[in-house]
């Protein structure tokens, strides 16, 4: 039987305490859970609970409302978490942006009535504007000038106008929903999407800070191969050149020699929007067996 203290590590020091994180639950849930997965970092969720197993040595996991993942954070009872960077601003925590995931886009935006706005603007008379987000509300108002009376919402903020409320700030996707609700968006003050944020301090403990960026290394290595793809093609040995300036890759392509010296094997990780005029400049240049895969990750 061993003898050594659970709490020490083989080499008898002190185990460094755990990464304590927060995922959100909710509508961003889905598509960051995807991303873990995709980076190898499986999420264990039993169907009530809100400490899931995470398969990534050094973490202790709790789900957590994005809204409340930032006041803990800034509180610093967790060391890192994923929320949105709206919430982020409109509660001014003081926190360390790790990574941008690009996830759940949105931006908040001030949308009224058409009947209210004119050349863009709202009135100059004193109106109420209904939101969730006070302090982004309040301090656009001020900075544009408008007399207004603050109203806070506790979500479907659209719904507000006219009857309770002139005007709103929210956050949209695609703008249908305030299309539907027949409102108009006279501005836009944030755009927003689902990040990784640490506490300031959990980044000066060594043991953790390595564990944090670990994370942010996997989940970048997928972000990235999501935006490439694999081409592979055969040139003739004359056409190599010509290939290789035409290729976008990230360093340099790798080459090598068909069978028999029939030409060469060219391939290269390429933006992936990047793709329909790159086929077509491969065949002008004389590339032949186009092949296209897709990339699971890339770590630099």
């Amino acid at each position: 039987m061993s003898t050594q203290d659970p709490d020490l590590g083989r080499d008898g020091q002190a185990a460094p305490d755990p990464v304590q994180l927060a995922l959100p639950k909710g509508r961003m849930q889905d598509q960051l859970f995807g991303l873990l997965a995709d980076a190898g970092v499986e999420v264990r969720v039993s169907s009530r609970g809100y400490r899931p197993e995470v398969a990534l040595p050094g973490f202790e996991t709790k789900i957590l409302k994005p809204q409340d993942i930032v006041e803990m954070l800034h509180r610093g009872s967790r060391d890192v978490g994923f929320a949105g960077h709206d919430w982020v601003v409109e509660k001014g925590a003081e926190l360390v942006e790790v990574l941008d995931t690009g996830l759940n886009p949105v931006r908040i935006v001030a949308a009224a009535p058409h009947a209210l706005v004119h050349d863009g603007r709202l009135p100059a008379t004193r109106f109420v504007v209904a939101s969730e987000y006070e302090r982004l509300t309040t301090s656009w108002l001020a900075a544009e000038g408008y007399d207004a009376t603050f109203v806070r919402s506790y979500g479907a903020t659209e719904v507000f106008p006219p009857e309770d409320a002139d005007c709103i700030v929210d956050n949209t996707a695609t703008g249908s929903t305030l299309r539907a609700n027949g409102l108009t968006i006279v501005a836009t003050l944030l755009t927003s999407s689902t990040r990784m944020f640490a506490h300031p301090r959990a980044l000066d403990v060594p043991a953790k800070r390595d564990r944090i960026e670990h994370l942010a290394l996997l989940l970048r290595s997928v972000l990235d191969a999501r935006q490439r793809v694999m081409v592979e093609v055969n040139c003739a040995a004359a056409d190599l050149e010509a290939i290789i300036r035409v290729l976008p890759c990230m360093r340099e392509p790798t080459v090598s020699t068909l069978h028999a010296g029939a030409g060469h094997a060219v391939k290269a990780a390429v933006p992936r929007a990047e793709l329909p005029s790159l086929i077509l400049q491969l065949k002008q240049h004389g590339a032949t067996d186009i092949v296209v895969s897709a990339l699971a990750q890339i770590v630099p």
